[in-house]
């Protein structure tokens, strides 16, 4: 998916948009809702991920969210529970490869039925 294109015969990546677009396309199922500039995915009636200028959000599960935090340029977003968001400094294939992989887990999540879900967990 970090497929790179040839400009004046050197190989460059992607913007982080463009491939987030590019693979929003290819997963299907998806909605577009823009607002100036915010756009919002949305499977099925959730919202799943948001990208406003250089920063990407991703609705993920609990532990994966908590993983994500662990990488550069990752904060919790202020969406809500489950919700990270990254504004990487560089956009290298480590950082395409990241938001790559958190779009479509979050995609999946939001296509999974309530029932699907796991409960989320319980304060102490």
């Amino acid at each position: 998916m970090t497929d790179h294109r040839t400009v004046n015969g050197r190989t460059e990546a992607p913007s982080l948009n463009e491939a987030i677009d590019r693979l929003a396309d290819e997963l299907g199922d998806i909605h577009r809702h823009e607002s100036g500039t915010l756009v919002e995915y949305v499977r099925g009636a959730t919202v799943f991920a948001a990208r406003q200028r250089t920063i990407v959000s991703f609705r993920l599960r609990a532990e994966v969210a908590e993983a994500a935090l662990g990488t550069a340029d990752t904060v919790r977003a202020s969406r809500g529970a489950g919700w990270i968001a990254l504004q990487p400094r560089v956009v290298d294939g480590f950082a395409l490869d990241r938001a790559l992989a958190w779009f479509e887990s979050a995609w999946r999540l939001a296509g999974e039925s309530p029932d699907d879900r796991p409960a989320p967990p319980r304060p102490n």
